[in-house]
């Protein structure tokens, strides 16, 4: 057993608002300058939706990722040799126009028009060549379903779903999704990098990109399944998500979750046995990958982990971190968050608590029959092809188990009553769903973000955040 510890992130799509707030300090921070216009290391996508860049799922298009071939374990564009056979051309990689042409606008054309009948016009006109142009797509061009009967057949998601269906009117339905660099355990990125350049931190797991390595191959763009590595087209070089690592580093959250006004995020620390991350990756069906990948996360109040970790190095600030982590709680002990197309086989390390929803009016027969999951308006079909590769099992059980925490605590604040039977039908008992309406519903910075930080041994030293000065002498 070769134990590593992973900085993780679980997003609550149950609160997401679709606010967008999340995207822009990180694009304010890491994507501020020329070549990056097109990067959104952040973006929130409305689902149903083909999402940015387009159809970025459709890996029979973009051909991301890992596919079981032989019951090996092979890139889904090829390997090492393949690329360098090919490597002055990647037929994989998407056009600019899967994300979208940058643009600007003449604002001096404004400032300096003469005096005129009629207000002045100005063109956007593109960063590229400078020719004017008309923009057609963008990166939340989909935003409240804008265009979804258009859009809406290139989701694929809708897999053994009537579309049609979900394109009339009364039957529609609507979430958002926020996405960022899954910054995976198998990270196929990393091995379709020509260079070398892309790698996987060995402390925290974070994947980065060396910029003096980066040959501007772009195999790492068309290699990652949630297109989330962009080629920079000033510099020549590739750039992605970062986790923030300057502030995870020194304690803080990433900018993206601290920046959530709904509070959806939740960052912390994961333990994994990386030897057996092959054989979770190389599940035998599609399915089988978020079961076998949930399996090789380990529990950090074992005893026999714990002296495993002390061992191997696991800092005892990591180990401490690793026992209070919220996304420990989510992922691997509660089975409320899901992971990101598991079918793609990279082992994702952003999950996703899946939305509840109301009941649908397609179904208000009195006689209707079946479980009350399959009368909520989003498809649990749907959210199944999103968060577990088809498999509706694990998206039924956290939805029955978020839909029965929220009818205990209304029986017990509400009614003024206690009813535990709802919460024996989940496999829940009462100290449990107390911890988990308190982390998701009320949970405050300390509890949602869980960061390991160097012991202070003399505080006099050092200035506290939030503070003046140093110590308690001032």
């Amino acid at each position: 057993m070769k134990i590593k510890a992973q900085y993780a992130m679980v997003l609550n799509l149950d609160k997401c608002i679709g606010c967008h707030t999340c995207s822009i300090p990180c694009k304010n921070v890491w994507t501020n300058r020329q070549g990056a216009e097109y990067m959104w290391f952040n973006n929130v996508e409305c689902k149903p939706g083909i999402g940015y860049p387009k159809k970025w799922e459709n890996q029979q298009i973009h051909r991301g990722g890992w596919t079981l071939k032989g019951g090996r374990l092979r890139l889904t564009a090829g390997g090492q040799v393949h690329k360098g056979l090919n490597i002055f051309h990647n037929p994989d990689l998407p056009v600019i126009d899967a994300y979208y042409e940058p643009w600007d606008y003449d604002y001096g054309h404004l400032i300096n028009s003469p005096q005129r009948k009629h207000q002045p016009a100005i063109r956007p006109h593109s960063q590229l060549t400078g020719e004017h142009m008309a923009v057609k797509w963008g990166p939340n061009w989909e935003d409240d379903l804008a265009g979804l009967t258009e859009t809406g057949p290139g989701d694929a998601n809708f897999k053994n779903l009537d579309i049609q269906t979900y394109m009339q009117f009364r039957n529609v339905f609507m979430f958002w999704l926020p996405r960022l660099c899954e910054h995976c355990l198998n990270p196929a990125c990393v091995a379709s990098c020509p260079s070398g350049a892309l790698y996987k931190r060995d402390e925290d797991g974070i994947v980065l990109v060396d910029q003096e390595r980066c040959r501007g191959w772009r195999y790492c763009v068309s290699g990652c399944p949630y297109k989330k590595v962009y080629f920079n087209w000033k510099t020549g070089r590739a750039e992605k998500c970062i986790f923030c690592y300057p502030r995870i580093e020194a304690g803080t959250t990433t900018l993206c979750a601290h920046s959530c006004v709904g509070r959806i995020r939740y960052v912390g620390i994961l333990l994994y046995d990386a030897d057996r991350i092959a054989q979770a990756a190389a599940a035998p069906r599609d399915r089988d990958v978020y079961p076998a990948h949930l399996d090789i996360l380990l529990d950090p109040e074992d005893p026999d982990v714990q002296r495993a970790a002390a061992t191997q190095g696991i800092a005892p600030n990591m180990m401490a971190a690793a026992r209070r982590s919220p996304v420990d709680m989510l992922i691997r002990q509660w089975h409320l968050a899901l992971p990101l197309h598991p079918e793609f086989r990279t082992l994702p390390m952003v999950w996703y608590v899946p939305p509840l929803s109301p009941i649908s009016s397609q179904v208000d027969d009195p006689a209707a029959t079946g479980e009350l999951i399959d009368r909520m308006r989003i498809p649990v079909t749907y959210l199944a092809n999103l968060l577990t590769a088809g498999d509706e099992a694990p998206v039924r059980l956290a939805l029955r188990r978020l839909a029965a925490m929220r009818q205990y605590m209304r029986t017990q604040r509400v009614e003024q009553r206690t009813d535990t039977q709802v919460l024996d039908a989940v496999g829940l008992d009462t100290a449990t769903v107390e911890k988990i309406y308190r982390l998701l519903a009320l949970g405050g910075l300390a509890e949602r973000f869980v960061l390991p930080t160097a012991p202070v041994l003399d505080k006099t030293l050092h200035a506290r955040q939030g503070g003046c000065g140093f110590g308690d002498a001032l």
